[in-house]
């Protein structure tokens, strides 16, 4: 965080040359009256001047892509950070050569990163920034791969009419199964268990052992 110490006849003057100097606007500021102004003898003999601790805020987006370029360099991982999306909703996608070892089995290490970007985007913000971070197309073929596995169980349960139980899945691939089938007027799910257990659950609508 850039810090400056700045002096002016009032806190509001100190805090206008600091702005100007930090090349800021005020919301992107935050400072400490070190010292309050004082007036001297007369009103002008011996005045003295407020003096403020002026620094930037840190970005939360920044912060959390300097943090990641950082990892990558400490994992010897040679890869290239593009950004997408704006707002509160921010993607890091990574390209280079062999990265499988970034996104581990299932995508486990890949999320290992990712939640960890995300505390650091988080920890100063007073706006939760959603960052996602995604590795040579992993999480759209990831997608894709339990769009497929949720057709092809959905089938099995009506061709059964028992239900089928998945493997347990982290929250946003349990949301992928469930927004693939919620359309179906054949096909329920719901998910049971406790976390890191929680799995999905597919079966017929006319099912009378659901739960």
């Amino acid at each position: 965080m850039r810090t400056i110490k700045v002096s002016g006849k009032t806190i509001e003057e100190a805090l206008s040359q600091a702005l100007n100097d930090l090349e800021a606007q005020r919301d992107e500021v935050e400072y400490e009256v070190l010292e309050e102004p004082q007036k001297g003898f007369l009103g002008f003999i011996g005045n003295k001047p407020a003096l403020l601790k002026v620094q930037v805020k840190p970005q939360p987006k920044e912060e959390a892509l300097s943090f990641l370029k950082q990892l990558l360099q400490d994992m010897e991982v040679k890869a290239e950070v593009e950004e997408k999306g704006e707002g509160k909703d921010i993607e890091f996608h990574l390209t280079g050569e062999d990265l499988g070892s970034l996104i581990g089995k299932r995508g486990k290490t890949l999320d290992a990163i990712q939640y960890l970007v995300n505390l650091v985007a988080n920890r100063h913000s007073d706006q939760y920034l959603r960052l996602t971070v995604d590795a040579e197309g992993y999480r759209e073929r990831r997608k894709q791969s339990l769009e497929h596995l949720a057709s092809r169980l959905a089938n099995k349960a009506l061709k059964t009419r028992q239900k089928v139980t998945l493997e347990p899945m982290n929250a946003r691939e349990r949301k992928i199964i469930h927004h693939a089938l919620q359309k179906s007027r054949e096909i329920e799910t719901f998910s049971e268990g406790k976390e890191p257990y929680r799995k999905v659950t597919i079966l017929p609508k006319d099912h009378s052992g659901k739960r």
